[in-house]
């Protein structure tokens, strides 16, 4: 199976279009169709149901754009630092980034970085604890940032110099918006909002026994699209203070929890795999920065 291939499957998957795909690999149709039908053949399975017009993935064609994306970055990352060795104005950094407020630390450090690294290039995607620790796994990424204490025997980690805290975000006419502080007994039995790592692991060590009485309404991997839920009146949101925007104007509002909960972040790469040298000099500004010394 060549990377080549893989890249003209995750263009049809992309485009559920032979035609569209072709055109945007610059190949002729009947060339890709053949390179599609000797993956199938290769693989044993059928990867494509083709209707009149357009293709869709099967279960095992889903299956498969999910590795071949995580493949294709693979190569491109290698390819990527192969081209900038000795390259001393720049680099790639790949960046998986849990949704919190810290991410102005990373991008303060790139920011300073860019003066004397005028063509350093970084790439960010964003998800949960999971998702971007999976990517870390398979190398994809160089840096993943976690709400939660690493795996020392998988991962070296520098911890942030502060931690998140919890709230709740509601519309800033409710009637909890008058408390300085929410406690379980405001939330009990009322629609709640929150990410799966967040209801899982943290919300627990806050609610302790009386968990089972709280009441999950809805899951979300961004608090943005959770509080445009909450506008609406569909439930309450539990997140970091400083995620969802609640100025003047937002229509919502966010309380602290009480008593306090925070989460430490902790950026995280894998132990014994070499960066590059442009994610080492990141790495090393970035722990001067925090005082951490290497």
């Amino acid at each position: 199976m060549e990377i080549r291939t893989l890249r003209y499957f995750l263009a049809v998957a992309r485009t559920q279009n032979m035609t569209h795909a072709a055109q945007e690999l610059h190949v002729t149709q009947p060339t890709l169709s053949k390179q599609i039908k000797a993956l199938e053949q290769e693989l044993g399975q059928k990867l494509f149901i083709r209707h009149s017009f357009s293709i869709e993935l099967t279960e095992e064609g889903r299956l498969l754009r999910e590795r071949a994306e995580d493949l294709v970055a693979l190569a491109d990352r290698v390819e990527e630092e192969f081209a900038s060795m000795g390259d001393i104005q720049g680099g790639d950094i790949h960046f998986g980034l849990a949704e919190t407020w810290q991410v102005r630390l990373i991008a303060r450090e790139i920011a300073e970085l860019r003066h004397s690294y005028p063509a350093l290039r970084y790439h960010v995607i964003s998800g949960d604890t999971a998702q971007v620790a999976e990517r870390l796994d398979s190398g994809v990424i160089d840096f993943a940032l976690l709400a939660e204490k690493p795996d020392p025997g998988r991962y070296e980690s520098l911890l942030f110099p502060e931690a998140d805290a919890w709230g709740l975000v509601m519309p800033a006419d409710d009637p909890l918006a008058a408390h300085e502080g929410i406690a379980i007994d405001d939330i009990v039995g009322v629609p709640l909002l929150c990410s799966r790592q967040g209801w899982r692991a943290d919300i627990p060590r806050w609610a302790g026994g009386r968990m089972d009485e709280l009441m999950l309404d809805g899951e979300f991997s961004l608090s943005y699209n959770a509080s445009l839920f909450v506008r609406e009146h569909m439930g309450y949101l539990l997140t970091f203070d400083h995620i969802v925007d609640v100025g003047p104007g937002s229509g919502l509002t966010f309380r602290p929890l009480v008593p306090a909960l925070t989460t430490q972040l902790y950026l995280v790469w894998r132990k014994g795999r070499p960066l590059s040298r442009m994610a080492e000099v990141f790495l090393e500004a970035l722990q001067r920065s925090f005082g951490q010394g290497m």
